[in-house]
């Protein structure tokens, strides 16, 4: 009896090998994939592991025009070229399971985590149903005590819910997305990129509509009294009570009927206030919080998570809970957290607490707690050590006392004209003393008593403007996201930098592109339904109650692909006009400079019968000048020119990849291999011989065996 357990990421496929094996796992190698072999408790297992996503949907027919519904589950090798890398993976897993006759899905336990490790199950393993283990943490006992414990069965209303998502993404953006591009070839005759989403459209609707605010808002004008002075030895500045004032005729008459008068104080008042301690961290607040502490973007606040999580100082961080149970074990975690020199204090004096309770929040998660730190520890730097500590420091906070705040109002009287300036301190710092990022400032007085004056006493007014509303930041734009149920809490921040790349919005406070803000006008006014964040959110529900047992996954898809069909009909009905707009939007957005060989026609994208490319304008008049591109990636122009070759650069975008600078001339000295292999013989299948071909990224050496040896010798790496 052999048992293969099958995990998400490299990482974790160690992790509970080295748990189960007590540190002595028998660590394997093919193809430079790792996998492990163990016993435990007299049985055999093999740990092997993914690496996300091995099979996406793709396409099943070459059906012209749109709507299109069919579909299929196929490995990500196949579909596309920028994953190719999972090939290997997949492979291992194949061989593994050949030598299994039981399965444990070990997977992150999310939706995500179960379609992929259900779609290993059926399509390499060739079963229907496997073991699952469910864990928040990589360490050694909770590892172990969800192996022990293991459900017998897959959790398949969580299966289904995630692979609804995944047919729901598919159908509205490549649907939706061919239809815009439709819209302009058929109005206009030219082919241009164009793309939107299920989530995408609503998101980008919500920073067009702040975008035309500000750019419809008209300033007003008004004024601000304010008197300055001291009071016991002590500056105080003071505000005119009565705010605002848009008359300066009202201005000028209080400036007159305060002018060499006296200030005194005519009232005070002092309240206290109960601070509660914050709630724990989910994905999204960390991700606010992580944003308006160190700057850090919501996508790289997830990434560094996840790594924190593999290495298993932190728990699964892409949870929605704001709940820590008492499963989780407090004391042996802040045991393990009072290690740390820095935080030793604060741990003890939460150990010497009787029934120290965490302060939770009200949302919770069916699949994890909220995001706790493990007490494991090793050396950290940069942003990955900031983040740690604000999570440790917030895991220690929910435990702290409630903190007292006094605040104290003063009422000034200058000739019947009213001041008021006012101070703070804290009296009990209770969990401030635990969460250094939300100490307030405070704004000290000294002992004060009606009647007393001001001295040195300055009287005057600003004039000011009324400001146009506040653009989204990273961190809001998630707020808001969250709120409209737009997402999830694992895609939100994908979407935004989705947003990025494909040159809709800009800059760190988010600005709406021309392109951007034209797309969405456009759309708002033909075809509406489309970014309508009523219709996502309706989805997202339907979604959870698949999950929650309470709908059919073949009553959400069915209903859904009927709301697109009359989107689409709709769209169809108004495809010209929607052309013709779009492509004033994108004028220039295909064209990537002059062409370097006729020196009179442009360099413009174009669509053919396989796929986009690059020619010259000038083709009609005998310039022949084309440039093929890779499949599988958004092109636009870089308005740079090569300093080498002189042609024009592009910006090739990529699914979850920075855009990259690219020279657009296969032959640039910039792109000639640096390196030559040691022989000319293909080093994996010793038949062919290696010979250089010519991509847009650049030569390299290839077997000339191709497709049936798919050997590269990469110069940028050791082979």
């Amino acid at each position: 009896m052999v048992e293969l357990i099958i995990t998400e990421k490299p990482a974790q496929a160690e992790k509970i090998a080295l748990a189960l094996a007590n540190g002595k796992p028998k660590r394997k190698k093919t193809n430079s994939v790792n996998y492990y072999e163990l016993k435990y408790k007299g049985k055999k297992i093999i740990v092997g592991c993914a690496v996300g996503h091995l099979y996406g949907l793709k396409k099943t027919k070459l059906a012209k025009g749109y709507p299109t519904f069919e579909v299929e589950w196929m490995p990500k090798h196949e579909i596309d070229k920028n994953s190719e890398f999972t090939k290997k993976y997949l492979d291992v897993l194949k061989d593994l399971a050949k030598k299994a006759d039981k399965f444990t899905v070990a997977t992150d336990y999310d939706r995500e985590g179960s379609v992929i490790g259900y779609n290993i199950v059926r399509f390499v393993c060739g079963k229907k149903d496997a073991r699952r283990m469910k864990f928040s943490t990589l360490t050694k006992d909770e590892l172990i005590e969800a192996y022990e414990g293991a459900n017998k069965h897959l959790e398949f209303s969580q299966i289904h819910a995630g692979e609804t998502r995944h047919y729901l993404d598919w159908y509205y953006g490549i649907n939706i997305s061919n239809a815009l591009m439709n819209a302009i070839k058929h109005a206009t005759n030219r082919f241009r990129i164009m793309s939107t989403g299920r989530v995408q459209g609503p998101t980008l609707k919500l920073i067009v509509k702040k975008e035309e605010a500000i750019k419809k808002f008209k300033p007003t004008k008004y004024w601000e009294i304010n008197l300055s002075g001291t009071v016991r030895k002590t500056k105080i500045f003071a505000k005119y009570k009565k705010g605002k004032i848009l008359k300066k005729d009202i201005v000028n008459k209080v400036l007159k009927n305060t002018i060499k008068k006296p200030a005194k104080i005519i009232d005070l008042k002092k309240r206290k206030t109960k601070v509660q301690p914050p709630i724990p961290f989910d994905l999204t607040t960390l991700q606010t919080e992580s944003y308006k502490v160190f700057k850090i973007s919501p996508k790289e606040t997830s990434q560094i998570a996840q790594k924190l999580y593999t290495s298993g100082m932190i728990s699964y961080p892409r949870t929605s809970s704001q709940k820590l149970p008492k499963s989780i074990g407090y004391k042996k975690i802040l045991k393990k957290l009072s290690k740390q020199k820095n935080i030793s204090p604060i741990c003890d004096k939460i150990l010497a607490q009787k029934n120290a309770k965490p302060k939770e929040g009200k949302k919770s998660d069916p699949a994890h707690p909220a995001i706790y730190p493990t007490g494991e520890f090793s050396k950290l730097s940069g942003r990955n050590l900031k983040l740690y500590s604000l999570i440790v420091r917030r895991f220690l906070a929910v435990f702290g006392d409630v903190a007292e705040k006094e605040s104290t109002v003063v009422t000034l009287d200058v000739n019947n004209e009213k001041f008021s300036f006012s101070g703070s301190r804290i009296l009990k710092k209770g969990w401030y003393e635990y969460y250094k990022y939300a100490l307030t400032k405070e704004i000290f007085l000294p002992m004060l008593e009606k009647g007393d004056e001001v001295k040195n006493l300055k009287i005057n007014s600003d004039e000011k403007e009324t400001q146009p509303p506040a653009r989204y930041n990273q961190a809001s734009i998630i707020k808001e996201m969250e709120d409209l149920n737009l997402g999830t809490k694992a895609t939100r921040a994908l979407i935004l930098d989705a947003l990025y790349q494909r040159k809709y919005i800009d800059g760190v406070r988010l600005e709406a592109t021309a392109l951007g803000m034209k797309l969405i006008q456009t759309l708002d006014k033909y075809s509406p339904e489309i970014i309508d964040e009523k219709l996502t959110k309706s989805f997202e529900e339907d979604m959870d109650k698949i999950r929650e047992g309470k709908k059919k996954q073949k009553t959400v898809i069915t209903a859904a692909k009927k709301v697109l069909i009359t989107i689409l009909k709709k769209f169809k009905e108004n495809e010209s006009k929607i052309g013709k707009k779009l492509l004033k939007a994108t004028e220039g957005e295909d064209i990537f400079g002059t062409c370097p060989n006729c020196k009179k026609g442009s360099l413009g994208l174009r669509r053919g019968k396989f796929g986009p490319f690059i020619a010259c304008d000038q083709y009609e008049k005998g310039c022949k000048t084309t440039i093929g591109l890779p499949k599988g990636v958004f092109l636009k122009p870089a308005k740079e020119i090569c300093e080498k070759c002189k042609f024009p650069l592009g910006l090739i975008i990529r699914k979850a990849r920075q855009p990259q600078k690219l020279c657009l001339n296969k032959d640039c000295s910039t792109k000639k291999p640096k390196q030559k292999p040691k022989s000319k013989k293909c080093q994996k299948c010793e038949e062919g011989k290696l010979i250089i071909r010519k991509s847009v990224y650049g030569s390299f050496y290839a077997c000339d065996r191709f497709p049936k040896c798919r050997y590269i010798f990469n110069p940028g790496k050791k082979k």
